[in-house]
C-alpha cells in the first residue's frame, strides 16, 4: 500500500493513495501454471469491506469476497442463507477498497444450481454491480455445463471442489473429502470436468493431500488449496480465521496473529478510561482559544 493518503473531506478520513499499478487479470492467473507447475505459488485471502481490501491488496494475487461472510459478518449458522445483495454489496466495498489483485465474488447458493440461464443471470449482476473479474461456484462435473455456458458468455469463472461449504446438508458435515476410493475417483473427475468446461482456476477444500497433489499434477489450470497440500498451485483462507479473530478454527488454519485479544484489550483499556473520566483528555477535546 502506498504510504501516501488522501484526505476525504466528507468523513474526515484518510484513503491510501494507490501506487501505479495495473491489476491482474484472469488470464495473467491462469499463465502463472505454465506446463503443470506454478514456480511462484498464489496468494489469496478472503475480504469483505474496503478497509480490509486496503490492507490485504498488496501482499495478494486474489481477493475473494466469499459467502463465508454470511458467518464472519452476520453471524449466521452456515453459508445457506446469504443472498445476492450481501455479495453485491461487499464485493462492490472490495474493488473499491484495491488496485491490484483480482477480486473473485462467490455466488450464493440457490443463484446458480438451477439452470446455466440463472446462473448468468446472477452472475452478470455480480460482475455489473460490484466491478469484479470473476465468480466462483461450488461443484465439479454436475456444475460444468454452467461453468461452459458463463465462460463463453465472457463470465470468468473459479471453480470450487471437494468440501463444498454450500452442500453441508448432504455432504454430513464439514469433515475432509477423499477418504474412500470413489470420493478420491470423484475428486479428480469434477477438477478434470471444470478444466475442460474452461474455468480458470479451481478452489480445492478439505481434500485428503496425496489426492490434492495428485489433481493439482493431472490439471493445466491453477488449484487453490484450503485444507488440500503446500503443493498446490495458491492458497486462500478466511483471512478472520488467520487473523485469530475467533475462539475456534478449522484444522487446516494456521493463526498468524491473535487480533481477537487486541481488540478485546484496547476496548478494556477503552472502557476503564471513559469511568474513571480519564477519556477524553485535552488531545481530544475543544477549549476555548
Amino acid at each position: 500500500m502506498s504510504t501516501t493518503f488522501n484526505l476525504d473531506t466528507s468523513t474526515s478520513r484518510a484513503n491510501p493513495t494507490p501506487q501505479p499499478m495495473r491489476r491482474l487479470t484472469v488470464p495473467a492467473i491462469k499463465q502463472r501454471k505454465f506446463e503443470g507447475k506454478t514456480e511462484t505459488p498464489l496468494v489469496m485471502l478472503t475480504a469483505y469491506t474496503a478497509r480490509q481490501a486496503q490492507l490485504l491488496d498488496t501482499h495478494c494475487d486474489m481477493l475473494l469476497v466469499g459467502d463465508s461472510l454470511g458467518q464472519v459478518i452476520y453471524g449466521l449458522p452456515s453459508t445457506l442463507p446469504v443472498t445476492l445483495d450481501m455479495m453485491c454489496n461487499h464485493g462492490a466495498a472490495v474493488v473499491r477498497g484495491s488496485y491490484h489483485s483480482l477480486v473473485v465474488v462467490d455466488m450464493p447458493f440457490g443463484t446458480y444450481e438451477q439452470s446455466p440461464q440463472q446462473a448468468y443471470a446472477s452472475a452478470s449482476r455480480i460482475m455489473a454491480e460490484t466491478g469484479c473479474a470473476a465468480v466462483k461456484l461450488e461443484g465439479g462435473s454436475v456444475m460444468a455445463e454452467t461453468i461452459a455456458f458463463l465462460t463463453q458468455r465472457g463470465i470468468p469463472v473459479m471453480a470450487h471442489v471437494g468440501l463444498t461449504p454450500q452442500a453441508v446438508n448432504s455432504l454430513g458435515g464439514y469433515a475432509a473429502r477423499g477418504r474412500s476410493q470413489q470420493e478420491h475417483e470423484k475428486i479428480i473427475s469434477d477438477g478434470k470436468a471444470v478444466t475442460d468446461a474452461g474455468a480458470f482456476a479451481v478452489v480445492v477444500e478439505g481434500v485428503i493431500e496425496p489426492i490434492a497433489i495428485a489433481l493439482t499434477q493431472s490439471i493445466e489450470i491453477p488449484t487453490i488449496g484450503i485444507g488440500a497440500s503446500a503443493q498446490c498451485d495458491g492458497q486462500v483462507l478466511v483471512t478472520e480465521d488467520m487473523l485469530g479473530m475467533f475462539e475456534r478454527v478449522p484444522r487446516f488454519v494456521k493463526r498468524y496473529e491473535n487480533v481477537a485479544e487486541t481488540i478485546s484489550k484496547a476496548a478494556e483499556t477503552y472502557a476503564s478510561e471513559v469511568r474513571e473520566r480519564t477519556f477524553p483528555g485535552v488531545e481530544q477535546t475543544y477549549q476555548p482559544k
